[in-house]
């Protein structure tokens, strides 16, 4: 989209071109889960919202939210296997 006016608006418009996709890895488990998390302690409410994938050069994550929240903290765990099975 070009602006309407203003300095920009006589700048030619160029198009981003890269060899990577900025997507998503298809078909790759998450390796972290994100949680909304509200209050402390053994009274705190844990809502899972999304997960996370490691870039490839280790550097940082790729994020999928379901949803975003307004109140609490966004808390990101690894993924493991739980102890009872499930």
């Amino acid at each position: 989209m070009k602006p309407r006016d203003g300095p920009a608006a006589d700048e030619k418009e160029t198009e981003i071109m890269t060899d990577q996709p900025q997507t998503k890895p298809s078909g790759a488990k998450p390796t972290h889960r994100l949680f909304r998390v509200v209050g402390k302690g053994e009274a705190a409410i844990w809502t899972p919202i999304g997960a996370a994938w490691a870039n490839k050069d280790g550097q940082g994550f790729s994020i999928a939210l379901e949803a975003i929240p307004l109140q609490g903290r966004v808390l990101m765990r690894l993924i493991t296997e739980r102890s009872d099975g499930k």
